[in-house]
């Protein structure tokens, strides 16, 4: 099966930074929302439209009103109040839009997200997570799931 999937992310350090380096790599469709003002320019090849505001949280839930399902990566259970990976599970489910987090403390992370996937089929999916001030490390370990997804996926007859 091929890889049919438009992903949404946004652009901060961490995760979504990881995920949008990922699509490149592959050549995968993809796009979504940035704050007005980063304090890290992203990619120019990224394709992100520019929001009018630089709350992360506003544009967080814009990526996610944007998508049909959001997948969200922190390094802990439970992540610090007030981060991203924290605020997209509230916003996903406030939006009642399918919510999947994963963190390093569940097995088999790659098959829960094409299991996900396959119970929702969505077509645009959202990911997000800790960035690196946060969650240290959280970005390597999300692009090694995000690997292991997209070879199991590739690995399906169609």
């Amino acid at each position: 099966m091929a890889f049919k999937l438009v992903i949404i992310s946004g652009a901060q350090t961490g995760v979504e930074r990881a995920a949008m380096e990922w699509t490149l790599k592959h050549q995968i469709p993809h796009g979504g929302w940035c704050p007005a003002r980063l304090e890290e320019a992203p990619n120019p090849e990224f394709k992100l439209k520019e929001a009018e505001t630089d709350d992360v949280f506003e544009v967080l839930d814009s990526n996610i009103r944007d998508s049909d399902a959001t997948v969200v990566f922190t390094a802990e259970a439970k992540p610090k109040l007030k981060t991203t990976g924290q605020k997209a599970v509230t916003l996903a489910k406030k939006q009642k839009k399918p919510v999947l987090h994963v963190h390093r403390g569940i097995l088999g992370v790659s098959e829960k997200i094409v299991a996900f996937i396959d119970k929702h089929y969505p077509r645009r999916v959202h990911i997000t997570g800790s960035t690196e001030e946060d969650e240290p490390g959280v970005a390597y370990w999300a692009l090694d799931e995000l690997e292991k997804m997209k070879g199991i996926m590739e690995r399906r007859p169609d």
